[in-house]
């Protein structure tokens, strides 16, 4: 080790700061600090702004010494360098006991106080998946969990530009106080981009809550909104036409079966949304949410739908005909459509020939997922509509489902369709066809 990199005549010595502070980029917290020690200059560049602006920080549930000591590096190191820090991700990963929630509120309350004093250029923050309405949160550390939380988003509210509590599963009057909480200063918020989805907890009607129209109306320039669908109403959609038409380009919306998905929504709502609106795109995520009169009344022909992903993860129900969905209702979207993802328990019903017509119908698709029960052939003839320009997809990811655990002979064949339409697919699509045994 030399004390003066100028001492050194190899290559290392004169390396430009921009290639040095390039290299530290890569390395993690322990290495950076090993190399901090080589000489002064390399220990200012363990100090460049640039290398701390994104951190995140992951409380493990099941510990070990291996990981208690990376989360206290990296408290340390969000404390030390916190004046850098724009964007900051809290994960929480096996979260198992009431101890763990118990150390994780402490931990938080003195990580945000900090932030909230020294972090001046903080503009984004995601707390994921937190589940406060589980039992290892007791009421005591729940409520002052979410009083630290309210408290720092109150003193970010005029910096901060994204911030996600999606899975927090809070109570009407939690999730609306914390939101609340970034417009209390001035009495309206600018945050352009807002995750809450699955944010309140189960079987709430939030759609029908003046408390969380009034807060939603606190929000002036959202430009990507992400939520459940059991907060959508004709009341919000016409508080974003009011406050957030001139920015809002994103509409990100998740329908559960668990959360409520009765309520009735006009399309002129949405007809007039869009229209004040010219630049938003809706993109659609169901889950489990399969019958047609339950999609039919969700998915109006006045919504500017982007992208569509329905998934019965693996559950099979004869009641949940697609058929109909594929030939009635999707369709509508020929125009707009860009992304469709299918993951179908469908051994009941084929959907070859339904498929294929939407595809060739929806002219401006671009992307294509499915997993489903699907014929070999059906890939021989996407392919050759593609390539005579009949639709103009550029990426296919399939995953076949046969009802058999042995694939030798569909895998030769798909092999021989690959061979076939080589240049294409080499040339022209990001593509991916398997088989999946679904026994």
């Amino acid at each position: 080790m030399h004390d003066d990199c100028g001492r050194e005549q190899s290559s290392w010595a004169h390396l430009p700061d921009v290639c040095l502070r390039h290299i530290f980029h890569w390395l993690d917290d322990r290495d950076r600090s090993r190399a901090a020690l080589v000489c002064k200059k390399w220990s200012w560049a363990m100090y460049s702004g640039s290398l701390w602006r994104r951190r995140t920080i992951t409380f493990y549930g099941r510990q070990s010494k291996a990981r208690t000591l990376k989360l206290q590096s990296a408290l340390w190191y969000v404390k030390k360098f916190g004046k850098y820090l724009e964007h900051l991700e809290i994960k929480l990963s096996n979260p198992s006991n009431t101890a763990f929630t118990r150390k994780f509120q402490v931990t938080m309350r003195g990580l945000l106080s900090h932030l909230g004093k020294c972090s001046s250029h903080l503009v984004a923050l995601s707390i994921e998946y937190l589940e406060l309405d589980g039992l290892i949160w007791k009421n005591t550390i729940r409520a002052r969990f979410i009083k630290n939380l309210a408290t720092f988003l109150k003193r970010m509210s005029k910096q901060l530009d994204y911030l996600s509590l999606k899975g927090a599963r809070v109570t009407l009057e939690e999730g609306c106080g914390l939101l609340n909480s970034l417009s209390c200063v001035t009495s309206k918020s600018f945050v352009s981009e807002i995750n809450i989805e699955d944010y309140f907890s189960l079987h709430l009607p939030v759609y029908s809550s003046t408390l969380f129209h009034q807060t939603m109306s606190k929000f002036h320039s959202l430009v990507i909104l992400t939520l459940s669908y059991n907060c959508v109403s004709d009341e919000l959609l016409d508080i974003l036409q009011e406050h957030s038409a001139h920015s809002l380009c994103t509409l990100n919306i998740k329908c559960h079966i668990r959360d409520l998905h009765g309520q009735v929504v006009s399309g002129m709502s949405w007809a007039n949304l869009a229209m004040r609106a010219p630049k938003l795109n809706v993109n659609f995520f169901f889950e489990r949410v399969m019958k047609h009169d339950h999609l039919a009344r969700i998915l109006l022909v006045e919504i500017p739908v982007q992208s569509i992903s329905l998934r019965s993860c693996y559950f099979s129900n004869p009641d949940w005909t697609m058929r109909p969905t594929l030939t009635n209702l999707f369709p509508a979207y020929w125009c707009v459509l860009q992304k469709l993802t299918l993951k179908l328990n469908n051994g009941h019903e084929l959907l070859d020939d339904e498929l294929l017509q939407l595809i060739l119908t929806s002219k401006r698709l671009l992307f294509l997922k499915v997993w489903a029960f699907l014929s070999v052939t059906f890939i021989e003839r996407l392919l050759q509509n593609r390539a005579e320009r009949k639709c103009i997809l550029t990426t296919i990811k399939v995953r076949i489902y046969t009802a058999q655990p042995e694939c030798s002979e569909e895998d030769q064949l798909l092999r021989n369709i690959y061979r076939k339409f080589k240049y294409l697919i080499d040339s022209e699509l990001n593509y991916s066809v398997i088989t999946h045994p679904l026994v």
